[in-house]
Parts: structure tokens; sequence; C-alpha cells
């Protein structure tokens, strides 16, 4: 086993630099990694598990990109797109509230003739019939989308979601921030520049989101520390995100397994080293690294939780991105509690802002 100069420092309290993350991607003691990234954690978040009750909601599956890495998306038209009607949005946010949601994650693709009007009516609806759930709905590359589409400022885009009822955003469409590898992956979809920058307007104007990171495909380990170190320096600079989600790339039906660029998902050994990685670099700045277990699988999602990792993300009822991937998806709170006090940590239902609701 050789000496990890990074470890220490991180152990030390340092800010990691990108050499420094180089070293701990290819660094060959995942035992080690693991263990000084969950070191990190308990010191920072202390023992407990965080979820959520989360409905996921994607208000339509046509998308003007076509994004090599996604088996969601269709094209306006094909006989299995769709886009939910006022009377159908309230329907299912109807049923979430019924399955015990305390949030509606609301996500979709780039529709090219919805306008803003669409989802500021989706939002009101929301929140005068169900003004207890908080809306967690479209990402930075949605709003840079319909900035784009309607001709106005992603300020004006976001400002009139949030007096329309928006609390919080996704993390979604970050992908990976690095020019190289972005356009690889995701066809269509804003730079990962104007994806920041997008996402700086929402924290100015008090609107906290998720960030995601998309990894297991084509990216070399330099993309996975660009991705971290820029969320790290627009953390500093906002303090706007809530929690980091590293998301497994899953192959089946993707453009990228069509075409054989990627012939297998990434090793359970290489997920464990993201999420010790990603605790690692973000230590000083971010508290919460969630575990999505809807990728992962319950078992890997529990060694997860002990390689750096805090949360589990939530129930994810009704989700359809990965179910389109071929994953299977839903859980119970109670099933969620299980499977942390399986592994001796304390389960905690949280809101949308990690503020504790019960401990179990």
């Amino acid at each position: 086993m050789r000496d990890c100069e990074a470890l220490d420092k991180a152990i030390s309290g340092k800010e990691l630099t990108m050499e420094d993350g180089l070293e701990l991607m290819n660094y060959d003691n995942l035992h080690v990694l693991g263990a000084t990234a969950d070191y990190i954690r308990k010191n920072l978040v202390g023992d407990e598990v965080s979820f959520t009750a989360s409905y996921y909601m994607n208000y339509t599956n046509v998308c003007a990109a076509s994004c090599q890495m996604c088996a969601f998306y269709r094209k306006e038209g094909e006989k299995d797109a769709y886009t939910l009607s006022a009377e159908q949005i309230e329907q299912r946010v109807g049923i979430a509230k019924q399955m015990g949601a305390t949030e509606v994650h609301i996500v979709g693709g780039f529709h090219p003739r919805l306008g803003i009007d669409y989802y500021e009516n989706m939002m009101r609806i929301i929140k005068k019939n169900h003004p207890e759930l908080k809306i967690k709905a479209l990402t930075a590359a949605e709003i840079f989308f319909l900035s784009k589409l309607t001709k106005n400022s992603t300020k004006e885009i976001l400002s009139r979601l949030k007096e329309a009822g928006l609390d919080s955003m996704p993390g979604g469409g970050a992908e990976l921030f690095h020019p190289e590898i972005r356009p690889k992956i995701a066809r269509g979809k804003c730079t990962g520049q104007e994806w920041l920058d997008t996402i700086e307007v929402a924290h100015s104007l008090g609107i906290k989101s998720n960030v995601t990171m998309l990894y297991g495909h084509i990216e070399k380990p330099e993309h996975i520390i660009d991705h971290l170190i820029k969320i790290r320096e627009l953390q500093k600079k906002t303090g706007g995100f809530i929690t980091l989600i590293p998301l497994k790339f899953s192959l089946d039906n993707t453009e990228l397994e069509k075409e054989h660029l990627v012939n297998n998902e990434c090793s359970s050994v290489y997920d464990l080293k993201v999420i010790a990685v990603s605790r690692l670099m973000l230590a000083n700045v971010l508290n919460n690294i969630s575990v999505y277990w809807v990728p992962f699988g319950k078992k890997l999602a529990q060694v997860a939780l002990s390689n750096g990792g805090s949360d589990l993300v939530g129930t994810a009822f009704s989700e359809e991105v990965y179910r389109a991937a071929g994953k299977p998806t839903a859980s119970s709170l109670q099933e969620l509690e299980i499977l942390v006090k399986e592994i001796g940590r304390t389960p905690i239902q949280r809101d949308t802002f990690f503020n504790e609701i019960r401990k179990f």
C-alpha cells in the first residue's frame, strides 16, 4: 500500500487541489479511502442518515435535446410521447399527498412548445390545493432552455416561477461540466458554465438547489475532479447547494449502449470511490453527500453510506427516468428506515431543506 498525501491533507482539514483529487481517484486502497471519507462524514454530520418522502413527477418526456446517456426522452409525435395537462398534474399531486410525500420533485424534457405560463400554472395549482407540499422543480438546464425559448433572462424566468410557488430546484442536468466530456454525453443541453451561471442566479434569488454529477460512462478522473471543484467554488460564493447527488450512469436503452461506446456499467468499487472522493473534495463547504439508492440498489447503498454518504435522497415515488433505463424504483419510508438501521446508523425523515421531520 502506498502513502497518499491527499488523504493526510483531508484528515487535517485542508482544501484539496486538482492534483490531490487525481491522487485520490488513482489511489488503490479503497478501504482506507472509504474509511477516511467516513471519518470526515462522522465529524461533519454524525451518525444520522436522512431521506425524504418525495414524489417524482415528470410533466413531459418530449425533449428537443437527445442526450446520449438518456433513455427517457422522446421526440414530439412519437407514440409514447406525453405532456401532462393541468388536470393530470392535480390528480398526480393528490396521489403524492395520499402516499405521504412532503415534496413534489418535478422535471421533464426540453419541450419546444411549452411557454412559461404552463409552468407558472402548474405551480399555482399545486400551491393552491396543497400548500403544505414543497415544490422542487425544473433543473438549471430546463430553466436555461426556457430562457432561450421565450427570450427572457434566466432571472426573469426564475423570479416568475418563485412567485408562482417554486421552493427549490433539483440538481439534474449538471452531468459533468468539463467542455471536453459534456458534448459527448449531453447533446443539446446548455454548457457546464451556462448551468453554473443559471444556478448562481437561482441562489441569488434565494432559491436553493441540489447538484448532481453523472459518472460511470466515458469520463476520465480529471472530469470528476473538475466537476467537484466547480461545485465547491460556487458553493463558497453562494452557499446555495443543499446536497451533492452523484448519479451512476445506467446503461440500458441509451445511445451510448446502442453505439457500443459503453458496454458495461461501472463497478461497485468505482461507485464507492466516487462517493468517498466527493466527500473529501467538498468536506469544507457541503455537509450532505447523497447516495441515490435507485441506481445503486439498496445493498450497495448501505456500503456507500459507510464510504462518506450521509443521505439516501428519498422514496422516489413514481420515478420514471431510471425506470426507463431498466432500474426498479420506489421505496417506502419503512424500507429506508430498515436499510439505515441495518448498518447501525440513525434514520431521519427530513424535508426538502434537510430539516428533521422525525427520528425513527
